[in-house]
């Protein structure tokens, strides 16, 4: 959805200036929960998103749950969002229905919030609701002990509870630091809400914050990676900021990312490893390198260099997924994190 350009301006220049004005942490700021994992020589966790969507999905979600459980060599979940399609009722009902299956997870599981759950649920089809209304519900409802995973054996992690964030959280495992991060879809919820023909100065300010957050995170685990001399670092995100399926991205469409692909940017080329981020919200699987060099991505976000050691992984998703992403990590490699598509069981 094209974004008048007045707001273009006004929502642009705010969100350009945290780039500059969120300095980057010192080594050690991510708290609780930085050492966890690293006696560990390797380490496998699974990897879902936009999963599950519509009703059969729905009712084949506590199969999917049941399979990875019973992977032996997973021991941690991550779901990146979109626990719903974009076309269907925001209720609480429903984020209860899913969080009931989440408690089943058998390890830790880490749920990144996508767009569908919130952002989107303006839309009448998804019940008229105020977007900000159903964030406060969804964190009241899947995270009610802040700084710990769900699944039925929940793992500490550092979060941003005390922002009043609490699902973006940092963690390690196996020489690897780990940040889930609250981006989402609809240029990270400025696409204008329904009715609407710009950003509303509530949303405005929730995306301000939340993309503060976001960047603080982020530099707060490159900081934590350096300390502890980590392998590679991995970022995880419902927002595909570098849509392959778009030909010719409009900076209208995606300038609220930039801060936050700037800063991404910016702790990758300083980083001696790996930078893996995974993301979901395009539905199909996708392994690239989003700001090497003659990126047409680089140009729109404003990023002069090359970045040569990012990867990002998107999973397949939507009304056709049919697999989970297996990864591992190997800290004796240099790739460090390696990955296979597991075709779910019918």
């Amino acid at each position: 959805m094209r974004i008048p350009r007045a707001c273009v301006i006004s929502a642009c220049v705010a969100l350009v200036t945290l780039t500059v004005g969120v300095p980057s942490a010192t080594a050690g700021s991510a708290g609780a929960g930085h050492g966890s994992g690293h006696d560990d020589d390797s380490y496998t966790f699974a990897v879902i998103g936009d999963i599950p969507y519509g009703p059969a999905q729905i009712a084949a979600f506590p199969k999917v749950v049941q399979q990875i459980n019973a992977d032996p060599k997973v021991r941690l979940v991550s779901h990146l969002g979109d626990i719903k399609s974009g076309s269907s009722l925001c209720t609480d009902e429903y984020f209860a229905e899913v969080k009931t299956q989440f408690d089943k997870f058998s390890d830790p599981l880490v749920y990144t919030i996508g767009d569908n759950e919130w952002t989107d649920c303006h839309r009448a089809n998804n019940g008229s609701y105020n977007p900000l209304e159903r964030l406060a519900k969804v964190r009241s409802i899947f995270f009610p002990q802040p700084g710990r995973t769900l699944g039925e054996h929940p793992a500490k992690v550092t979060s941003q509870a005390a922002q009043g964030i609490p699902e973006d959280v940092e963690f390690s495992r196996a020489h690897v630091a780990f940040a889930a991060l609250h981006v989402v879809g609809s240029n990270n919820s400025l696409a204008p809400w329904t009715g609407k023909t710009g950003p509303t100065a509530e949303q405005t300010a929730e995306v301000l914050g939340r993309t503060a957050a976001v960047i603080q995170s982020i530099r707060e685990t490159f900081a934590r990676a350096g300390q502890h001399h980590d392998k590679a670092v991995v970022l995880l995100t419902q927002a595909d900021m570098f849509d392959p399926t778009v030909a010719d991205p409009t900076f209208a469409d995606y300038f609220a990312f930039q801060p936050i692909v700037q800063a991404i940017a910016q702790e990758s080329a300083a980083f001696r490893g790996p930078v893996y981020l995974f993301n979901g919200d395009s539905h199909v699987y996708n392994s690239d390198q989003p700001l090497a060099a003659g990126s047409k991505w680089s140009s729109l976000y404003g990023v002069s260099k090359p970045v040569t050691n990012l990867s990002r992984i998107t999973v397949d998703g939507s009304s056709g997924v049919n697999n989970y992403l297996r990864v591992t990590i190997n800290p004796g490699t240099p790739a460090v994190l390696s990955w296979t598509r597991v075709p779910f069981t019918s």
